[in-house]
């Protein structure tokens, strides 16, 4: 049999609170600056093709996607989507994410070693998600029934299949991390935004980088959780 009790839920408590808060703090900040013009009048969009131009990078294609905050770079087909909030607006939000998201594409033409790592990792974090939690459910039904060593052995595979989704979660920090420095710098650097207008782009980035910090540590939760009820079996 393996020790189960709703007590263990209590190590995800510190980081499922700290997730609700950075999806309301990057959606309050993000609120904010999306109401404030940046006084040159760039777009997110003209932002993206302008920096990207300027790192001498001309095989990426901008183009708007639906949504709010969906923004994403996607190195398969070298596209680099922003969303309706960002695309065609002046804010200072939306070019600061676009710039951020512009970051993405210049570590993809700089060979950037964890966008590597992290999209080399996507195939196996996929099948880990999908399959971990089954396997686990599927040892424990086992384990409870017949009480095998089979059960055990797929509830360990199961933990070592999530643990992918952790590694997955913690290569991501500082891929985004570096995405949002390149923007900062970029968008000074060029004169996108001036000094004043520098800070709040700041602070709507931190906010985003928050929400991944987050998510790390549900998943860092989640793993912790797994091995103090399947760490061992009480035979």
């Amino acid at each position: 049999m393996y020790p189960y009790s709703f007590s263990y839920f209590y190590v995800l408590i510190p980081a499922m609170i700290l997730a609700v808060y950075a999806q309301s703090k990057v959606g309050s900040t993000f609120n904010k600056y999306s109401r404030v013009s940046n006084s040159r009048g760039f777009t997110g969009a003209e932002v993206a093709r302008q920096l990207l131009s300027a790192a001498g990078i001309h095989d990426v294609t901008v183009e708007r996607v639906g949504g709010n905050l969906t923004d994403h770079y996607d190195p398969r087909t070298k596209t680099l989507r922003l969303s309706d909030s960002v695309y065609g607006s002046t804010s200072i939000a939306a070019i600061g994410v676009a710039a951020h998201e512009t970051g993405h594409a210049i570590q993809h033409d700089e060979g950037y070693v964890f966008l590597k790592l992290r999209s080399a990792m996507v195939p196996m974090t996929n099948i880990g998600s999908n399959l971990a939690m089954p396997l686990i459910v599927i040892g424990v039904l086992i384990g409870g029934m017949a009480g095998s060593s089979f059960g055990y052995t797929i509830i360990q595979f199961g933990i070592v299949l999530f643990s992918l989704a952790v590694a997955f979660s913690l290569i991501t920090l500082p891929v985004e991390f570096d995405a949002s420095k390149r923007a900062i710098e970029t968008l000074g650097m060029y004169n996108f935004l001036s000094d004043d207008e520098l800070k709040p782009a700041k602070k709507v980035l931190s906010a985003a980088a928050l929400t991944y910090v987050a998510s790390a540590a549900v998943a860092i939760s989640n793993l912790l959780r797994l091995v103090l009820m399947f760490g061992r079996r009480d035979d």
